[in-house]
């Protein structure tokens, strides 16, 4: 490493199990000069920081005291011009839903190195957790990935055109907007029996998961108090499809 530029090492620390982290993930905490992490990170994982090495907690929750993405960006760019190797840990992986590249463009700009080191996502560590194929023969063939809060608050994505038979979805950050959701997808067409699972806090020992139908998806989860870090995943296979299809057309005749 060029001592003059610096490196920035981002780390995907997966959904909480500190026997989910990669070996290259380890190592790059280890061999960091400054650990940045923040509340998603499990205490395992910061544990794993030598205790010589310095390190800063980020924050990123509403008044836990921690510092914002322009001050998080400040601290790393003062680490870089200083030659230091930064090591951001993110909780699942640095590329989804991370705000990576706004961390990326930092380095970027200083011409200092840059790694990235995959880590389980939390959508597959659900997944696993609450045994749900996300792609299966004949029946799931697309896995898609989105959010139920974009950065405007009065926006959302355009969920109804990403469902359609045959796709599965997982839903990050979508507990206030499971309302929003189950109506947007029903009113495109999406069936109310399409199955749906909740898992809260995948990957760790406390996992909560529930099984329900779109028809059921908010009431469902505020009866049970599904609270986030929660995925939600809607389901909707070709069977299901073809079976409202048959349902809905009259016989000929």
């Amino acid at each position: 490493m060029n001592a003059q530029r610096g490196k920035l090492s981002l780390i995907g620390c997966g959904p909480g199990a500190v026997d989910l982290l990669t070996l290259r993930a380890i190592n790059h905490i280890r061999e960091a000069d400054l650990v940045l992490y923040d509340r998603l990170v499990e205490r395992e994982v910061v544990d794993l920081i030598p205790p010589c090495t310095e390190r800063l907690y980020v924050g990123k929750a509403l008044g836990d005291g921690g510092i914002q993405q322009a001050g998080l960006n400040a601290a790393i760019a003062d680490a870089l011009t200083a030659g230091r190797h930064v090591a951001r840990l993110k909780s699942g992986d640095p590329m989804v839903f991370g705000r990576a590249s706004e961390e990326i463009a930092v380095a970027v700009n200083l011409h200092a190195e840059v790694e990235i080191v995959p880590g389980v996502t939390a959508a597959l560590s659900a997944a696993a957790d609450a045994r749900i194929a996300v792609t299966e023969r004949a029946e799931i063939q697309s896995f898609i990935v989105t959010t139920g809060r974009a950065a405007d608050a009065d926006a959302a994505p355009e969920w109804a055109k990403l469902l359609k038979p045959g796709v599965c979805i997982a839903f990050y950050m979508g507990v206030a907007e499971a309302w929003r959701i189950q109506s947007t997808l029903m009113a495109a067409g999406v069936p109310v029996s399409a199955p749906v699972n909740w898992v809260e806090r995948a990957g760790r020992a406390d996992m909560r998961k529930l099984e329900s139908t779109l028809g059921r998806l908010a009431l469902d989860a505020k009866q049970t108090g599904i609270a986030n870090p929660a995925i939600l995943f809607v389901r909707y296979p070709y069977s299901l499809a073809t079976a409202e299809s048959t349902r809905t057309v009259p016989a000929a005749g």
